[in-house]
């Protein structure tokens, strides 16, 4: 399991980089801007994150993360540690806030609540040749790989879930968007023609009329 370290105290990152390795394949970063093209180019399963830390906060990194849709589960470890860090953070889209100074058993603890809650080995699928991974946004073709928007994962797995079904419009908006603004028909189509990109012209379908079908 792959977990990107962000940590710009050198004496910290050697300690957490040494007790993290032995249970996870750790890169560490000592800027925001490092640890942003490492994410962007790379399919991490967590992201522990420092907050002050130089080019890029760990608040601007998750921000600019989730602006771009990429919901890898996130814990900061921080020295802010009023109420309302606490609550930006949370409001930002982390998923665990980590006071410091904190003991390696606190910090296993959390690690393993992130991983037990997101289940983070549990939504993969298989569509031919692809593998299809929904927590990490990521479609993998032998040697090939592609990055999947948020948006993007939820709609192959609505269509894996209900493959030769003809699925309408309405239906993926009423399922992948839930109480978000309703999109409209351009904005899907443009979302099925990235997906198609992926995974062929032909393999999903339109029905004139109706839908879509995932062949």
């Amino acid at each position: 399991m792959k977990l990107l370290l962000l940590e710009d105290d050198p004496f910290l990152q050697e300690l957490l980089y040494e007790h993290l390795s032995q249970d996870f394949d750790v890169c560490f970063c000592y800027d925001g801007l490092m640890a942003y093209d490492e994410i962007i180019k790379n399919n991490f399963d967590i992201l522990l994150l420092d907050v002050s830390v130089p080019s890029l906060s760990g608040f601007e990194l998750l921000q600019a993360l989730r602006d771009r849709e990429i919901s890898t589960p996130t814990m900061f470890i921080t020295s802010l540690n009023s109420a309302v860090d606490l609550k930006r953070g949370f409001d930002i889209g982390c998923n665990e806030y980590l006071k410091k100074p904190f003991e390696f058993i606190e910090l296993d603890a959390r690690l393993q609540n992130l991983i037990k809650h997101h289940k983070l080995a549990d939504k993969t699928y298989r569509l031919d040749d692809f593998r299809i991974d929904i927590a990490m946004q990521n479609v993998t073709n032998g040697a090939a790989s592609y990055k999947l928007s948020h948006k993007e994962s939820k709609i192959i797995e609505y269509f894996l879930k209900n493959r030769t079904k003809v699925i309408t419009a309405d239906e993926l908006a009423s399922n992948v968007w839930n109480y978000e603004e309703t999109p409209n028909n351009t904005t899907i189509r443009t979302y099925i023609k990235n997906l198609r990109a992926i995974f062929g012209k032909d393999k999903i379908q339109s029905i004139k009329g109706v839908g879509y079908v995932l062949l």
